[in-house]
């Protein structure tokens, strides 16, 4: 008895395919259709060589490309276990950068699509290989909804600051000093979409008083001060002419209407994510911080906790591990983070983390620590080292299911 390899390179329209035996010799070489049709086909071929070799051990393995290799690969592993239930079946999701790492210990090997497919198969047949590919249908359906708020989230703030940059010809002054605390807010934008230096110069103090009040909804402590001081900022503001200043509104319209209705979509997505997230047992919204999104976020990229055997291979799948300088009895102190790992985790690691810092004395005290050691990055740096602390609390939450308990509420 004996192993087959299965090598796919999926993409678009096609897959290529190497059949690959356990000894490493060539058992076939073809393409199918990146549809159902074409997936019959490779089953059907996969049972034929199976039986010709009298194959015992099934390896499948292709690079995890998110859309193009998730219906195959859910596909094959749904329908070989019906067909092929005497197979031992085992299918891999394998990391692309770690494949083109592989395919490096070769001399000499053009790059097509036949020979990636045998990259691999002989990647399958090496061995290191991921925990095989579980049927995690909730974990992917939650990491729809947020990979989809990640992108929209990282668009707003693209945009965001492609508006700012508009706002300076408009209204430099108010670019340069804004003196509303959210520069999107309410006001700000009535500011900005409704009127322009010259007019705030001209316009009565009485008069943008009462318009920053009634936009302000009487929340400003001193709108007569708030007023003044536009007025100035107006003053000392470049002035645009006719030809220049309707594109730029326009533009601005556009941009900000853009802005909001992205927001809008992903108070949506929150609210889905939060629906989905009552079916789905967990403790890590037990910490103070850790709301339905931010808990989902995480959820939906560990999937399995299981899958990592400490919190140190957790951190490693996150991207949160730093790279080492040493030589001798020399190691440096400067290290700098290694930029590989799951950037969604990352991110809402981070962002978690970001909102916990604000609430537990306990990473308080670590962020602030971390803060105060260099004079440059303080934010950046202490937040991501703050996050890799938070690696260890959700991977001992995720695996114990036991709810969490602040520093200062615990036992000595």
């Amino acid at each position: 008895m004996s192993q087959m390899l299965v090598g796919i390179d999926v993409s678009l329209r096609s897959h290529h395919v190497h059949f690959m035996h356990g000894e490493g010799h060539t058992l076939a070489d073809f393409s199918v259709r990146n549809d159902v049709e074409g997936a019959d086909t490779l089953i059907q071929k996969i049972i034929r060589t199976a039986e010709k070799n009298q194959t015992d051990q099934l390896k499948i393995g292709m690079e995890a490309t998110d859309q193009y290799s998730w219906h195959l690969a859910h596909y094959l592993k749904a329908q070989c276990k019906k067909v092929v239930p005497h197979l031992q079946t085992a299918i891999y999701m394998l990391n692309a950068r770690k494949v083109s790492r592989f395919k490096k210990g070769y001399d000499m090997l053009p790059k097509n699509d036949k020979i990636d497919a045998w990259v691999i198969a002989d990647h399958l047949r090496f061995g290191r290989l991921p925990h095989e590919m579980q049927e995690t249908l909730i974990y992917d359906a939650l990491r729809r909804l947020t990979r989809t708020r990640f992108h929209l989230v990282h668009e707003i703030a693209r945009n965001k600051t492609y508006m700012l940059n508009q706002l300076y010809l408009k209204f430099s002054g108010l670019r340069q000093d804004n003196p509303f605390s959210d520069t999107f807010g309410a006001t700000s934008v009535a500011v900005i979409e409704e009127l322009d230096p010259g007019i705030i110069a001209d316009m009565p103090l009485e008069e943008l008083v009462e318009f920053l009040q009634e936009k302000g909804k009487n929340r400003f402590v001193a709108p007569e001060e708030m007023a003044k001081y536009l007025k100035q900022l107006a003053r000392n503001s470049y002035r645009l002419d006719k030809v220049m200043a309707d594109p730029v509104n326009l533009s601005l319209s556009v941009i900000l209407s853009t802005i909001q209705h992205m927001e809008t979509q992903v108070k949506r997505l929150d609210k889905e994510i939060e629906r989905m997230m009552k079916g789905i047992p967990q403790t890590l919204t037990s910490v103070k911080g850790i709301g339905p999104v931010y808990a989902a976020g995480l959820i939906a990229e560990i999937g399995d906790i299981h899958r990592f055997d400490d919190h140190h291979a957790l951190a490693k799948y996150a991207g949160f591990v730093w790279t080492q300088h040493q030589s001798g009895e020399y190691e440096s102190e400067n290290t700098s983070r290694m930029r590989t790992g799951n950037k969604y985790l990352r991110y809402y690691l981070v962002q978690a983390s970001d909102a916990i810092r604000k609430h537990d004395t306990e990473y308080k005290a670590f962020y602030q620590k971390k803060y105060q050691e260099v004079t440059k990055h303080q934010h950046k740096r202490a937040l991501v080292l703050t996050a890799r602390k938070l690696v260890r609390l959700v991977h001992s939450l995720l695996r114990t299911k036991q709810l969490y308990t602040p520093k200062e509420e615990r036992r000595e």
